[in-house]
């Protein structure tokens, strides 16, 4: 029998019922969690030890989020990344990914949102590739660009936004709400949400449609959408 290996997430968070829920959130998904309360020891933590994953809030007593970051880059240290931020820090997200932050999470956050980041960033960090291809559709993380056959393809933000997060759960029906809750956050208004993500899904599946009219995207009858295809 094969037995994989398991997964190793540090998390550096000073809310406790933050980190707790993570932690508990994280484990139920088989990933080994370890956690630090601040930021020194967080990056204690991270020198002494090898991990898959880091989940680094911004605001620590101690030793900042940006500060740790630009520490382990620094020495070398190419684990990947997530940061944690307050809502609306445009600023603070902006330097932590020139400093090499990976990806971004703003607090409050859903857990299938984060499920999938973490996912993706697992995955990426393993193959070192930002690339999410299934059939002719490919999406890079980084530069924020879909090709289909070669072709780049001009999506809006919301669009994007959709097939990034469909993508990262392809082989998993996520419900209409759940998308609405990761592409449009606490903005969305749930009495006309459903009108915005028609309007949006058609003209994205209208982008994504091969020549045989087939799509990528399912619809699953009163519950939401699916990906079904593997991908890298």
């Amino acid at each position: 029998m094969l037995f994989k290996t398991p997964m190793n997430i540090l998390i550096i968070e000073d809310e406790t019922y933050l980190l707790e829920k993570l932690q508990s959130l994280l484990t139920s998904e088989h990933y080994t969690v370890m956690t630090a309360t601040d930021g020194r020891h967080g990056l204690r933590k991270i020198f002494s030890d090898t991990y898959d994953l880091i989940l680094l809030d911004i605001m620590l007593p101690g030793m900042n989020g940006l500060e740790i970051l630009k520490e382990i880059r620094t020495a070398g240290i190419e684990t990947p990344v997530l940061m944690l931020t307050a809502k609306g820090d445009i600023e603070d997200k902006v330097v932590g990914l020139n400093l090499g932050a990976d990806d971004y999470l703003a607090k409050p956050f859903s857990t299938a949102e984060l499920i999938a980041r973490v996912r993706a960033l697992i995955r990426r960090g393993k193959t070192g590739n930002p690339i999410i291809a299934v059939d002719n559709i490919r999406l890079n993380t980084i530069s924020r660009e879909v090709n289909k056959n070669g072709e780049l393809l001009t999506l809006t933000i919301k669009e994007f936004a959709i097939l990034e997060f469909l993508l990262h759960n392809r082989g998993r029906v996520i419900s209409r709400f759940t998308l609405a809750e990761h592409v449009w956050g606490d903005n969305f208004d749930s009495f006309n949400m459903s009108n915005f993500i028609d309007v949006h899904m058609s003209n994205l599946r209208k982008k994504l449609k091969s020549p045989d009219h087939e799509q990528i995207i399912k619809s699953i009858r009163g519950v939401g959408y699916l990906i079904e295809r593997e991908g890298n």
